[in-house]
């Protein structure tokens, strides 16, 4: 394989990793505003867009052995060890795609860290509501009379 593969093979995912990151923001947008109607829709298309990334990934590493193999350096080389190995202009240009991989996993990273919060927040906020309508809620037993909650209940026998 050549340089022009990988580096094409390179665009590629930063492209997707781009993609992600929309997607991930539109998720936070849903989330920060309730609207939860659309919220399975946005995880499932954050889900696609991280298989098409660990597809281009598997793609990328092939052509990126190929290219250390070609260097002589072993296989499995961090791209940063390609790029110091790579005669010019190929040596800057894996460098460029190397910072902009670390800045968008970055940016990806806190974005994903801000939307479990969110969603942690949200659970929380639901399951104190349940809590809170289960508790003043009362029922009714067979015969139509109103049923005591249950729960513990303090009796102080020494009256």
């Amino acid at each position: 394989m050549s340089f022009e593969t990988l580096s094409s093979l390179l665009w590629r995912e930063r492209q997707l990793l781009e993609l992600l990151l929309f997607k991930l923001e539109e998720e936070q947008l849903l989330l920060v505003n309730g609207r939860n109607r659309w919220l399975a829709h946005a995880t499932r298309e954050v889900e696609n867009v991280l298989d098409q990334v660990r597809d281009s990934e598997l793609g990328r590493a092939v052509a990126s052995d190929a290219v250390a193999a070609d260097l002589g350096i072993a296989p499995g080389a961090s791209l940063a060890e390609v790029a110091a190995a790579a005669p010019a202009p190929w040596d800057s240009l894996l460098a460029e795609h190397r910072q902009a991989f670390v800045t968008l996993t970055m940016e990806i990273g806190a974005l994903a860290a801000g939307n479990r919060e969110l969603l942690a927040a949200g659970h929380r906020a639901a399951q104190e509501t349940l809590m809170a309508v289960s508790e003043t809620v009362q029922t009714y037993d067979a015969r139509g009379a109103a049923a005591r909650p249950a729960g513990a209940s303090l009796l102080d026998q020494t009256l």
